[in-house]
């Protein structure tokens, strides 16, 4: 298997020259490499941080009733999409603290104020954010939040111009495809129209088709956290080059607690394959709630007798199921930490035959990873 190796190390830019040459051998797996210490680890910073505490902070703003405290209890507290249309209205600012690979806020405002008024610390607001998301409900009448955002954007633009703006074009499930595509592209075209006659560039603006219903809400914060994620390279890296060796189709790193997926290989991705992806880690996540456990709390956390008593499990979960309806695919988990879990789609071709060399690259990717994500 020494062929087969992921030897091809991508380069690893945010870390110093010791720490890249330290986890450049130890994933061409030489005999003398020695794994990454603690202190090589790269420090992680938000882009727009003074304390650089890395802990990015997410703010959810927009229009009242356009969805965003459904959006936040729908993504991080796992509420029932139906069960959104008892929520009360926003009236004031709500924190919440997400606890995860990467620890993150949370900021929800209501929609009836003007954040940049004089009267705010504009500083405590924006001074220290990752990304704004501005939620516009797509059924209602929108020219008002499309001249709001306009007006935002460019006093992000002069005072705040490292910050992310991500446009949530919001409850697009209730349309139908035509409308829906008209809707989308008058918002971008307005946006961008108004922006130029002000003379500011679009810059950090990007723009995503959102619903609480489907899908389309968890990959739409998925690329909002990827762009939050300075090791983002390097980890896309790593997963084209696990698919490349291990003969997958697509490969994604999924954040367990939230379903969104931190990173993916480079290979062009469908809705389909996120979808059975994300389907399945609800699958596993209901599971473990039932019959998991915490492996830490066993005699004190004697990981020895955790690997030597077979009565007592694996360290880490690992699950191989074939998918039926999709031509007899492959779907391949394996639990990376409490936090992260490594998804892969295999063809119809039976894993089982290189199932030696699966094991031993996703090991070593796994290992690699836990010095990018030590928890």
């Amino acid at each position: 298997m020494g062929d087969e190796n992921l030897h091809q190390s991508p380069p690893i830019s945010n870390v110093d020259q010791s720490a890249q040459q330290t986890l450049i051998r130890y994933l061409q797996d030489l005999p003398e490499a020695d794994k990454p210490s603690a202190s090589n680890a790269p420090s992680r910073k938000t882009p727009n941080s003074r304390a650089n505490d890395g802990k990015p902070r997410l703010l959810l703003m927009g229009q009242r009733r356009s969805g965003k405290s459904s959006i936040s209890s729908v993504v991080f507290h796992k509420l029932p999409p139906p069960e959104t249309l008892y929520l009360e209205t926003t009236t004031r600012i709500k924190k919440e603290y997400m606890h995860s690979f990467m620890d993150f806020q949370v900021w929800d405002f209501p929609g009836h104020l003007n954040y940049t008024d004089p009267s705010f610390d504009t500083e405590e607001i924006f001074g220290e954010i990752g990304a704004l998301i501005w939620v516009i409900d797509a059924q209602d009448d929108f020219f008002d939040a499309v001249t709001k955002l306009n007006e935002l954007i460019q006093y992000l633009q002069e005072n705040y111009p490292e910050i992310i703006v991500e446009v949530f074009i919001h409850k697009v499930d209730g349309l139908s495809d035509d409308y829906l595509s008209d809707t989308y592209q008058i918002i971008v075209d307005r946006v961008q129209d108004e922006l130029e006659d002000s003379g500011h560039p679009l810059g950090n603006v990007s723009f995503h088709r959102t619903s609480i219903y489907d899908h389309s809400i968890y990959e739409a914060f998925s690329k909002v956290i990827q762009k939050l994620i300075f090791e983002i390279g390097p980890l896309e890296s790593l997963l084209t080059t696990l698919c490349a060796n291990c003969k997958m189709e697509k490969a994604y790193l999924f954040d367990v607690l939230s379903k969104i997926y931190i990173a993916s290989d480079l290979s062009p991705s469908d809705s389909s394959s996120y979808e059975i992806s994300s389907e399945y880690v609800d699958l596993v996540v209901d599971i473990s709630e039932i019959y998991g456990w915490d492996r830490n709390e066993l005699e004190g956390g004697d990981t020895e007798q955790i690997e030597e008593d077979p009565e007592v499990g694996n360290q880490d979960a690992e699950s191989l199921i074939v998918l039926e309806k999709k031509n007899g695919s492959y779907l391949y988990l394996k639990e990376i930490n409490k936090y992260l879990a490594l998804i892969c789609i295999m063809g119809d071709d039976s894993p089982t035959d290189r199932k030696a060399l699966i094991d031993y690259n996703v090991g070593v990717f796994q290992e690699t990873l836990k010095q990018i994500f030590p928890r």
